[in-house]
């Protein structure tokens, strides 16, 4: 039986360049869906406060846009994912961080709704019978809620992928999330579309640089 060839320092030292750039390319992904997301929810948030500034309301509810906003997410992401030839070992742990938030995110929004019910019939009684408005609302406890959670996975993202920008959106998140409690409606909706922009849209649009640039890198190297 033949004996199998040993690998000189040099072939070796080649072989993990190989699979280190291999790595490097599944590595960077487009930040479309990141800034997407963050269009979106920036947009939902200045709706909401245009609507809560100036007493009137839509015909549908302005917040809809993040399930639609589901249907390209789809797609984008199946894009990415034939484009990665390697998956890293932390994309699994990450694709179910940002799965895990997105229903958590649904079921904040349905118990958030079904609260919301039963707090604007007391609302509602309340003024009946006192001629006054409420002394609070439920929907100024909400912002802080959904700011604890955007920054989370947010975070993470950042630190596991020693991406600074999307680390410090994540922070950016928290402090919002704690300032939030101690301001009114309209200030928590402009803090929200801010920690949008922040978190998300921006980190996104410095991703979609860095990996045009790496394109076309590689699109020089293999001429």
């Amino acid at each position: 039986m033949e004996q199998e060839k040993t690998l000189s320092e040099q072939e070796s030292l080649r072989l993990i360049t190989i699979m280190i750039n291999k790595a490097k390319e599944s590595y960077h992904d487009t930040g479309i869906g990141a800034i997407m997301w963050g269009a979106v929810i920036a947009v939902c948030s200045l709706v909401r406060l245009s609507e809560v500034q100036f007493d009137y309301r839509l015909p549908f509810d302005i917040y809809l846009l993040t399930l639609v906003a589901i249907i390209p997410q789809i797609f984008i992401s199946i894009k990415e994912k034939r484009e990665r030839k390697v998956k890293s070992y932390d994309d699994a742990y990450l694709d179910y961080i940002w799965l895990g938030f997105g229903i958590t995110i649904f079921l904040l929004i349905h118990i958030s709704n079904n609260i919301f019910g039963e707090w604007g019939s007391w609302s509602n009684e309340y003024r009946s019978i006192t001629g006054k408005e409420a002394p609070m609302r439920f929907s100024e406890f909400v912002s802080p809620l959904f700011l604890m959670l955007y920054g989370l996975p947010t975070f993470i993202t950042g630190a596991a992928c020693k991406f600074k920008p999307m680390l410090w959106g994540g922070i950016f998140c928290w402090v919002c999330c704690v300032v939030t409690v101690y301001t009114t409606i309209k200030i928590d909706l402009l803090l929200t579309a801010l920690s949008a922009i922040t978190a998300w849209f921006i980190p996104g649009i410095l991703m979609e640089v860095e990996y045009r640039k790496y394109k076309k890198e590689q699109a020089l190297l293999n001429v």
